[in-house]
């Protein structure tokens, strides 16, 4: 196990190697000079070369990659070009909301899409199925931002439940803190409960086909003991599998349910430097966001060993 380990992990340097190169490529992707989008239509020739020169784009494309490669090593992710704050500052400080609503919402998520999908499988043909399947239809079909809107007008300002907008650190309280992560945990993750879900009923199906299944029906086990004990855990490997590329989903949507409930997390920064042409705040939280996904499907690998022994060979 150690050695199916140790080859994964240099598997992602590569990986993550690619990734530092595309991400250090989007100041040059972008059409244009990106000095002078930056600078604006009213600024003067020297403008636009200061801000060649603050952004190294003077300098040749290696030359530039290299130093920007070792300065991320040693943890600097550049300045802001309109803050003049460090890129590392800032993100640590959207950090926090950013990491409770995806980690609220990875949890309700799977503790309720897997049941629910444990249970179609279970009840397949019947009502309780249909009602599993229709949800995912619907769950896929929806957009999460008319969810969320959907949320905060139905929970927050007609029955005034739930706030509406904002965040509150979780050092001021739980409480007060999970408030603020219902509704967009909710709405984030309507994609990822009807993906998991789905995904867990058809996995469930294959397994219960399988003759260990009559087996343990013929010697007397339990309904819930071969679901959850039997058919769960060798039906979990794909069950995971879509989990950890589910965290793509949860990126991706929390940009757009930050900007629905004013979260100010690394979402909402992400959308204000795109929009400010913010080239070094742009790199240094697509790099985050990126290399998090390739650590979590890291992850996801080791899993595989704890339900399948066969994958450590």
């Amino acid at each position: 196990m150690f050695a199916y380990i140790v080859r994964r992990v240099l598997a992602t340097i590569p990986v993550m190697a690619v990734v530092a190169l595309f991400v250090f490529s989007l100041l040059y992707i972008a059409p244009g000079d990106p000095a002078a989008v930056i600078a604006g239509d009213q600024a003067t020739p020297e403008d636009v070369e200061r801000i060649r020169a603050s952004l190294g784009l003077d300098r040749p494309y290696l030359v530039r990659f290299g130093a920007w490669v070792y300065d991320i090593l040693r943890g600097d992710l550049g300045v802001s070009i309109f803050t003049n704050l460090p890129v590392s500052l800032m993100i640590k400080q959207r950090l926090e909301p950013t990491l409770s609503l995806m980690v609220v919402t990875l949890i309700l998520a799977v503790s309720i899409a897997v049941p629910m999908g444990v249970i179609a499988a279970a009840r397949v043909g019947t009502f309780i199925d249909k009602f599993v399947m229709a949800f995912a239809v619907l769950g896929f079909s929806v957009p999460v931002f008319v969810v969320g809107y959907l949320l905060a007008y139905i929970f927050a300002l007609e029955l005034e439940w739930l706030p509406v907008q904002g965040y509150t650190p979780f050092a001021n309280g739980f409480f007060p803190w999970i408030e603020n992560l219902i509704l967009p945990a909710i709405a984030l993750g309507s994609v990822y409960i009807a993906l998991i879900a789905r995904i867990t009923r058809a996995s469930m199906l294959e397994v219960l086909q399988q003759d260990y299944i009559r087996t343990a029906r013929a010697k007397g086990a339990g309904q819930r003991s071969i679901l959850f004990l039997h058919a769960l855990k060798n039906a979990a490997v794909p069950i995971v599998t879509v989990i950890g590329i589910g965290i793509a989903l949860l990126i991706g949507g929390a940009v757009v349910t930050e900007s629905v409930f004013a979260i100010p997390g690394l979402g909402r920064l992400t959308v204000d430097a795109i929009l400010r042409r913010d080239y070094p705040v742009i790199q240094g939280v697509v790099l985050l966001f990126s290399f998090t996904y390739v650590l979590v499907n890291l992850f996801i690998d080791i899993l595989y060993t704890l339900f399948d022994p066969r994958i450590r060979y």
